[in-house]
C-alpha cells in the first residue's frame, strides 16, 4: 500500500514518494522559546511525531530537523523584562520543551538547530538575495524582501498580491493581515533591541523570523527536501515567505510536500489567556491528568480537522488509554494452550485495516476505531477462555509494533507516576522492615529490594507479612506474580 498525504502546495492528496528511495528529509517548525509550550503547540508536535513514526513503520529512514526559535521579538522582550542575557532567558524554555516532549513520549528530532547559531547562514542567504536584486535596504536601515520579484509568491497560501500597495513593508516578525507586504530579512538595530544584536556585513542588527527557517532547513537538509510540517497558522506569512526566500536564492523547489495540521480549540473557542482557557502541558499534569491521556486526546482527531479540546474529551481519552493498558495486561496473563484460528484472522485484519487507514492521509480516527474493534473482539475470546499463549504472544507483538506509531503503551510507566511509586514502594519496605537498608535508585531497583524482602519473609515462613507486602504493592498498582523463574512484577494501573 502507498501512503498518501494532503499537500498544501497542490491542495490535494498525493502518493508519497521521497526524493531518494527509502530516505525522507523532514523539517518541522519547532517552538519559539519565550514561554512554556501550550497544548495547541503540542497538537502540532504530536502530529509531526506520528507522521515521522509512521514513515519509519513503512520502512523509511527519516532525518528530521526541528528548529528552536531563540531570537525574535518575543524572546528579546522576555530577556529585557528579566534583565538577563538572551541565552540565559531562552535556556529555561528550551530545557522545559525537551522535558515536555519526553513526558509525551515524542521522539526527538535528529537535529535541533538554534537560530542564534546560524546567523552566518542567514547573512549568506540575504547577500545572495541582494545580489539578485530581490532584497533591498529600506530607509530605516533594515533589509527587506521584495515580494514582487518572486513571481510565484502566494502559491502556497493562494494569496493574491496584485493589489499590493507599492512600498508597503512590515518589520515585525508576526502579522495577521490578509495583505502581502515586503518583509524584513534583517532588522537594523534600534533601542528596543538593547544589547541584542550582531555586527555583520549588512549592518548591525538581527534576523527576521522568516529567514531563520530558510537558513536552518537548507543548512541541514539541502536546497530541496521532502516534507515540511507545521500548523495551518504558519502557512501565511511564515511558510510563504520561506518559499520566497529559499527559492528566490536557489531557483529550486524548496519542499516537495507541505503538510499542515489544523488548529486546536478549547470548548470550540480559540485558546486565549484572556478567556481563561489557555493550558500548557504542565497545567494539565498539575490537574492530575496522565500524560498518556493528554497525548491520546491530541492524536485522536484527524490532523486536517480542528481538534476541540474539552475536559470531557480528556476523560474519554483517559478511559480509552485504560482500555488499551488493560487489554495488554489481559493478554500477558493468557494461559490457554489451544490455538484459536479466529484470533489469527482478527489480528491479520487489524494490521491490514490499521495500515490502510494510516496510508489514507494518516486517518487516525479510522485507525483507532479499527484497534478498538479488535480489542472488543479479542476480549470476547479471552472471556470465553478461547485464546492461547501463542495467540496472545502474536497479538502482543503486533500491538507493540503498531504502538511504535502511537507511542502510548510505552507510557504505562509515566515519569510522574513512577516518581510517586518510587516514594510509595520505599514507604512500604520501611513499614515492613524499618531497618532494611535501601539504596537510592529507580523503581526497578526498589522493586528488586521489595521482592528480596518478601522472599526473606517466605523463607522464614512468615507468610502473613509476605502476603501483606504483596497486597500493599497491589494497592498502589504493582502486581507481584510467582513464576517458575521467581517472583515478577508489573504495573497494572
Amino acid at each position: 500500500m502507498t501512503l498518501k498525504l494532503y499537500n498544501t502546495l497542490t491542495k490535494k492528496k498525493e502518493p508519497f514518494k521521497p526524493l531518494k528511495d527509502k530516505i525522507v528529509l523532514m523539517y518541522s517548525c519547532g517552538p519559539t522559546v519565550y514561554d512554556y509550550a501550550h497544548i495547541g503547540n503540542f497538537r502540532a508536535y504530536v502530529f509531526q511525531d506520528i507522521l515521522r513514526k509512521y514513515l519509519e513503520h513503512k520502512g523509511y529512514k527519516v532525518k528530521q530537523v526541528m528548529n528552536l526559535t531563540d531570537i525574535d521579538d518575543k524572546t528579546i522582550r522576555g530577556a529585557h523584562a528579566l534583565k538577563v542575557p538572551l541565552n540565559e532567558f531562552t535556556k529555561k524554555y528550551v530545557d522545559a520543551f525537551f522535558e515536555d516532549i519526553r513526558t509525551l513520549n515524542i521522539k526527538r528530532a535528529d537535529i535541533y538547530p538554534r537560530a542564534t547559531e546560524h546567523i552566518n547562514d542567514m547573512i549568506g542567504l540575504i547577500k545572495q538575495l541582494q545580489k539578485k536584486k530581490i532584497a533591498y535596504q529600506g530607509e530605516d536601515g533594515s533589509t527587506y524582501y521584495n515580494i514582487r520579484k518572486f513571481k510565484k509568491y502566494g502559491k502556497l497560501s493562494g494569496l493574491q498580491i496584485k493589489k499590493l500597495k507599492a512600498g508597503a513593508r512590515v518589520k515585525q516578525d508576526q502579522y495577521t493581515k490578509e495583505e502581502a507586504q515586503d518583509f524584513a530579512l534583517w532588522k537594523a538595530w534600534d533601542f528596543q533591541d538593547g544589547n541584542i544584536f550582531w555586527e555583520t556585513d549588512i549592518g548591525k542588527g538581527r534576523p527576521g523570523w522568516h529567514i531563520e527557517c530558510s537558513a536552518m532547513s537548507m543548512r541541514h537538509l539541502g536546497k530541496t527536501f521532502d516534507i515540511h510540517t507545521g500548523g495551518v497558522d504558519l502557512i501565511f506569512p511564515h511558510h510563504e515567505n520561506e518559499i520566497a526566500q529559499s527559492e528566490g536564492t536557489t531557483g529550486k523547489k524548496l519542499v516537495k510536500y507541505w503538510v499542515h495540521c489544523e488548529h486546536l480549540l478549547v470548548n470550540n473557542k480559540k485558546m486565549s489567556k484572556s478567556l481563561g482557557n489557555f493550558y500548557t502541558l504542565r497545567d494539565l499534569l498539575n490537574k492530575g491528568y496522565a500524560a498518556s491521556a493528554i497525548k491520546y486526546a491530541l492524536l485522536s482527531a484527524h490532523y486536517k480537522q480542528k481538534l476541540n479540546f474539552t475536559f470531557e474529551e480528556l476523560e474519554a481519552a483517559k478511559n480509552a488509554v485504560g482500555r488499551i493498558f488493560t487489554f495488554v495486561d489481559r493478554l500477558e496473563e493468557a494461559k490457554g494452550t489451544k490455538n484459536n484460528p479466529k484470533a489469527d484472522r482478527l489480528l491479520k485484519k487489524l494490521c491490514a485495516e490499521f495500515e490502510k487507514a494510516m496510508d489514507d492521509n494518516l486517518d487516525m480516527p479510522r485507525a483507532l476505531a479499527t484497534l478498538f474493534n479488535f480489542i472488543r473482539d479479542i476480549n470476547k475470546l479471552i472471556d470465553a477462555k478461547k485464546i492461547s499463549q501463542r495467540n496472545a504472544a502474536a497479538i502482543l507483538k503486533a500491538i507493540f509494533e503498531l504502538d511504535k506509531v502511537l507511542g502510548i503503551l510505552e507510557m504505562r510507566a509515566e515519569p510522574q507516576l513512577v516518581k510517586g511509586l518510587e516514594e510509595r514502594v520505599t514507604q512500604i519496605i520501611k513499614k515492613f522492615s524499618p531497618d532494611y537498608e535501601i539504596k537510592e535508585g529507580d523503581l526497578e531497583s526498589l522493586m528488586r529490594a521489595a521482592l528480596v524482602l518478601r522472599e526473606q519473609f517466605r523463607q522464614n515462613k512468615n507468610f502473613v507479612d509476605a502476603d501483606a507486602l504483596r497486597k500493599e504493592l497491589l494497592n498502589i498498582g504493582i502486581k507481584v506474580e510467582d513464576t517458575e523463574e521467581g517472583a515478577k512484577w508489573k504495573l497494572v494501573k
